[in-house]
């Protein structure tokens, strides 16, 4: 049992097999450890964030170490049915791998009762253990692009379905047409961890019926009856607005991550502006260039990166407002923010925040996994709630935390090194400190992808088993260029994680635009957790 640190509030526990890993996630499970708030199980690690005014990562080692961890998880009594047609683009590949043919292939394929042992990569996906051990194969050298929803594929000592079309590695043997992930379903992710499964072949079983054990029933808790009258038009969104709000937690289980504001320090200030609860449901603005006209009196802040504001009256008088104040509006009233010459995210927020469905009990829109309210784009109307929150005064005194970086600008972010320092050379770890990489165009809430002159430098090609990764994590593919994990990021990841950017600097990350520049400034030692006293 090895102890690793990710960041300042979570570590990595990693143990010798998955049983193991069950084992401990159950003890867990059952006796918590007051102080740890979330929980990610994978394939030879449990991730864990913890409140660190609770206790120390010293003190969960300790308390782990005194855990049983030969107990067997109990078999499930839910049994999930999987029909597939055998038509994977890999089939043939797996036959030669395995050295068996096509035809044996699917006979131990849908001879094999599998187990959902985590959930990850994607919400819905579960990674399921227990098939025939001459079926395991390695991932595809080349990862693709983009692998078709319903796709039935295996890597390693695993066998999954992808619940929608995603980049990926692993070799597709077919296909089924049941929807892994379906929010109108209770739960909405089809493999819950525990679950039983079997697959079988449509071909011999054409008229056979998916058998799922537990009951399937549409959601209605979640849906929100409109309680307003003032409602806002959007007349111009460059980019589509997303809802945001502090996040979606406790959802790990179904593969589904946090997500929330980037800069959730601007958020709240948004909220505290116009007196709302913190938690209270954004707009996250990409960029600015967003307008919209109201259709009666409301109270608006804009806080994040620094766009300019005008309001338009119904008479066609054009006013200026400032960031971080309450704005007053009339019915008529048009807003239009101009382009954002520094950062990258700013928060909208109206008193009584907006009226949007929860889903799985948050309002944030994940862009990775699709969950959340749909993008806000033009033509779209919103309601702000009138009641139902206990609201405040007004603040006058919220102020930008940090100024936002501007293209060109070198930003520095803290980084505790780990977990998986160690998989790095000397001069990979020189490199990530002291090379400047350029934030690419191909970043987004899910990541910033960057770019240096010098890829970091790995020991050697060897196979992550998945793990959970954290926001803010650093994650480093074969190609050496680096990937800094934002709020929508993958609940697990396959690549090492060199390490991770501290907690407090988050925010500023979340700010940081394309054609900027991050400088790595490590603040630890790579070292394991060695456990000890609170």
């Amino acid at each position: 049992m090895r102890f690793l640190p990710v960041s300042l509030t979570v570590l990595i526990v990693e143990l010798q097999d998955l049983d193991e890993t069950l084992a401990l996630f159950a003890s867990l499970e059952a006796d918590p450890v007051d102080g740890i708030v979330d929980i990610v199980p994978a394939a030879r690690t449990l991730m864990i964030r913890f409140k660190p005014e609770v206790l120390t990562a010293e003190a969960i080692a300790a308390e782990i170490q005194k855990r049983d961890l030969t107990a067997k998880i109990p078999p499930s009594d839910m049994l999930v049915e999987i029909p597939v047609t055998y038509d994977g683009e890999d089939l043939q590949d797996v036959a030669e791998l395995t050295g068996l043919s096509v035809a044996e292939v699917i006979e131990r394929h849908t001879a094999s009762e599998f187990t959902v042992a985590f959930c990850g990569f994607a919400p819905g996906f579960g990674y399921l253990v227990g098939g025939d051990p001459a079926l395991q194969v390695p991932r595809r050298q080349s990862p693709r692009t983009k692998i078709p929803a319903g796709s039935v594929a295996l890597a390693g000592a695993f066998s999954g379905v992808y619940p929608q079309a995603s980049p990926g590695g692993w070799q597709i043997i077919g296909t089924t047409p049941l929807k892994m992930w379906d929010l109108t379903r209770q739960p909405p992710a089809l493999f819950q961890p525990g679950y039983r499964v079997r697959f079988f072949d449509l071909a011999k079983r054409p008229q056979g019926t998916p058998v799922v054990a537990n009951t399937l029933n549409r959601r209605d808790d979640d849906i929100v009856e409109p309680t307003s009258a003032t409602t806002i038009t959007v007349t111009a969104a460059p980019m589509p607005a997303l809802v945001q709000d502090l996040g979606r937690f406790g959802q790990a289980g179904q593969g589904v991550s946090s997500s929330g504001a980037l800069d959730q320090g601007a958020f709240r200030a948004a909220n505290r502006v116009v007196g709302n609860p913190v938690e209270a449901a954004c707009l996250e603005i990409t960029l600015g260039g967003f307008s919209f006209t109201v259709s009666g009196p409301a109270v608006m802040a804009l806080t994040g990166a620094p766009c300019p504001i005008s309001v338009r009256d119904g008479s066609g008088r054009v006013m200026t407002a400032e960031r971080y104040q309450p704005i007053s509006l009339e019915a008529g009233d048009t807003v239009t923010l101009g382009f954002a010459a520094r950062g990258a995210r700013s928060y909208l927020a109206f008193r009584g925040g907006l009226d949007v469905a929860p889903v799985l009990g948050s309002a944030s829109t994940d862009t990775l996994a699709i969950v959340g309210p749909e993008p806000v784009g033009a033509g779209a109307m919103l309601a702000i709630k009138t009641g139902g929150r206990e609201l405040s005064p007004v603040s006058l005194t919220e102020t930008p935390a940090f100024a936002c970086p501007a293209a060109g600008e070198i930003v520095t972010l803290d980084v505790v090194m780990g977990p998986r320092s160690d998989w790095f050379t000397t001069s990979g770890l020189e490199t990530l400190a002291t090379q400047v990489f350029d934030v690419t165009p191909q970043s987004n809430r899910v990541g910033i992808r960057l770019s240096g002159a010098l890829p970091l430098e790995r020991k050697d090609k060897a196979e992550l088993p998945s793990e959970g990764t954290a926001t803010g994590a650093i994650q480093v593919p074969h190609s050496g260029q680096p990937v800094l994990f934002l709020a929508d990021h993958p609940l697990t990841g396959g690549y090492p994680v060199i390490g991770t950017v501290a907690d407090y600097h988050l925010d500023l990350a979340g700010q940081i635009p394309v054609n900027a520049k991050i400088r790595f400034r490590p603040i630890t030692q790579f070292a394991e957790i060695v456990p000890g006293k609170a």
